[in-house]
């Protein structure tokens, strides 16, 4: 992508205003709209139910950064000690009448929890903070909706919003719409017992249900074009190779450092939703190719799981995973195990695995150090400055299935072609020509050295 262009992007995605125009009024917004947390002042509520006070406290940091890249203003952030989150509220009742007290004080539009809610939490928590309420899925839902560019992006975040709202659909100003006449809010139903709240609840729930059909069956086409090409670099004897990593791990910097791609790079989470397919080679010329897959983070939502699972097999199908790890967060363990529970949700966690520890030139020693003896199957690299490059591209090459076979045959010169395919699919050490045609010495995929031995032979 040109300087130009970036630089454009980067400004698109940064420039979030606000639309005129729009309410939450029931006919000019969606309940999609209503949900982001685009330029709000949040206060953001956990629950600690395991784990070190560090870890929970490392949690919160993420979900500031998480609220932070959807564009809002984090004003405070607090969490409580439980065994579990209270079945109505999350917090218990008690701690949600301090959290409106910590709201209104901190003159907040919007909770965020870092959390997945029931439907009940959602709208119990809501209705005792007396502000928007959203959780840590719906969150990076958000987040998706904002930085996905392309078409089959765009349906992934769309399908995967609507199967998240279905459950929790309530309908626009639930408690003021439902009429009561009659035997109202009776549950044996009748004349008056549904008011248009509901009526509208139906029409809305109807019609998400029929733009899911109709967004799986446009993903299924793209899926199809996917796998085409796929199978056609598969055919052609390319081997596959695919970067996966916790968000913000450096993953679209790596491919710019081994490919020169210009991927969109920027320090925020989620920088990169559309998968980018670059060709590479290996230090003694083998080809294979390179895709950048979308960042993985602590409990991905399920559905973003499901609706990215085309894009994500570009992770399944591969040959080789290139796991890039931050060496230079503060608990890069979390990160490796995290997305390790991602690949093993796609079916990707037989997939060969080269660990990649990135951003060596701010790493603390002792981190490098001690996951180098957690992952022994691992370099050390830093795509900004280009240090360990090299040592990676030679663990890839041998980290790649069917590795290259030397030969040194005499090739006839009436089989001119097998000469030609050891220059396009090889690599050429030497070549002599004698009287009865070319000594050739070079490294060559293992069909055409079959080939090449066979014919030496006859």
């Amino acid at each position: 992508m040109p300087a130009e262009e970036d630089s454009l992007e980067l400004q698109e995605r940064h420039a979030l205003r606000r639309v005129a125009g729009l309410s939450t009024e029931l006919e000019d917004i969606s309940e999609a709209e209503y949900r982001q947390v685009r330029l709000e002042r949040v206060v953001l509520a956990g629950v600690w139910t395991q784990g070190t006070l560090a870890e929970a406290e490392r949690s919160m940091r993420e979900l500031a950064l998480l609220a932070e890249t959807a564009g809002s203003h984090v004003c405070e952030g607090v969490y409580q000690r439980r065994e579990s989150p209270d079945p109505a509220t999350y917090l218990g009742s008690g701690k949600a009448k301090e959290l409106r007290a910590i709201v209104v004080e901190a003159g907040a539009d919007t909770v965020i929890c870092d959390g997945e809610l029931t439907p009940g939490q959602l709208r119990n928590l809501e209705e005792a903070v007396k502000v928007k309420v959203v959780d840590r899925t719906w969150l990076i839902l958000d987040i998706f909706a904002q930085h996905a560019h392309s078409s089959e992006g765009k349906a992934q975040v769309s399908l995967a919003q609507m199967q998240y709202l279905l459950p929790r659909l309530r309908g626009w100003g639930e408690s003021m719409s439902r009429q009561g006449g009659g035997a109202g809010g009776g549950a044996s139903g009748g004349v008056g017992t549904r008011g248009p709240g509901e009526t509208k609840l139906e029409t809305d729930r109807r019609r998400i249900r029929t733009q899911m059909t109709r967004l799986r069956r446009q993903l299924r086409e793209m899926e199809g074009t996917r796998a085409t090409q796929r199978a056609s670099r598969q055919r052609a004897g390319i081997p596959g190779v695919a970067i996966a990593g916790y968000t913000n791990a450096g993953k679209s910097s790596l491919l710019n450092a081994m490919t020169h791609a210009g991927v969109l790079v920027e320090n925020a989470l989620f920088a990169t939703l559309d998968p980018t397919v670059r060709k590479s080679r290996t230090p003694h010329g083998r080809e294979y190719t390179l895709a950048d897959t979308v960042g993985f983070v602590r409990h991905l939502p399920h559905e973003l799981v499901e609706a990215f699972r085309s894009t994500l097999e570009e992770v399944r199908d591969a040959d080789l995973i290139l796991h890039v790890v931050d060496g230079a967060d503060e608990a890069p363990e979390d990160q490796i195990s995290a997305v390790r529970e991602v690949l093993a949700q796609i079916g990707a966690h037989n997939v060969p695995e080269l660990v990649v520890i990135n951003k060596a030139d701010i790493a603390e020693s002792d981190t490098l150090a001690r996951l180098l003896r957690r992952e022994p199957h691992a370099v050390v690299v830093s795509a900004r400055t280009g240090a360990g490059l090299a040592e990676l591209g030679e663990a890839i090459e041998l980290d790649l299935p069917g590795a290259w076979v030397e030969v040194n045959v005499l090739v006839p010169y009436t089989r001119g072609d097998l000469l030609s395919r050891a220059h396009r699919e090889g690599e050429v050490i030497s070549e002599e020509h004698g009287d009865l045609g070319t000594q050739l010495r070079a490294r060559v995929p293992p069909a055409l050295a079959g080939q090449l031995q066979a014919r030496s032979h006859d």
